[in-house]
């Protein structure tokens, strides 16, 4: 034979098995990553357009809701278009690159998103991005 056979079972194990935590640590990031989608949603329920094409959002950002009823929310909170630009001021403060994503309900006049487009451009949000619901990109032929 080619070496000797030791069966001497009594010996001390000095490695550990690493392949059972991989396999642990793959699962719950698995986990994490399906149910971090369900976690970010917004917490006002708007119905918002869809469009085949569109980028991700930015990191930092300010959210400006129109709710179907007209009404405006900044950051979750409830707001006025008259008191937009000092909400968008004191952001600027705190990060002069911030970015705005403008949330429509489906069913709110285009004026009053526009209006609001307006109101940021003029208080200094410069890059901004219309929020949608993607919808699946038609197959090319």
């Amino acid at each position: 034979m080619a070496g000797p056979i030791d069966d001497d079972d009594d010996d001390i194990i000095a490695s550990i098995n690493m392949i059972p935590f991989i396999d642990v640590s793959l699962v719950l990031l698995i986990i994490f990553m399906v149910t971090s989608a369900y976690i970010v949603r917004a917490a006002i329920e708007v119905d918002l357009p869809s469009a085949a094409s569109g980028s991700d959002v930015a990191p930092t950002t300010v959210a400006i809701v129109v709710e179907a009823d007209g009404s405006l929310r900044f950051n979750g909170e409830p707001a006025t278009l008259e008191s937009l630009p000092g909400l968008v001021a004191a952001e600027l403060q705190v990060d002069p690159e911030v970015q705005a994503i403008i949330a429509g309900d489906r069913t709110v006049d285009y004026g009053v998103v526009i209006d609001v487009v307006d109101v940021i451009k003029l208080a200094g949000i410069t890059t901004f991005a219309l929020n949608i619901e993607r919808e699946p990109l038609p197959p090319t032929p």
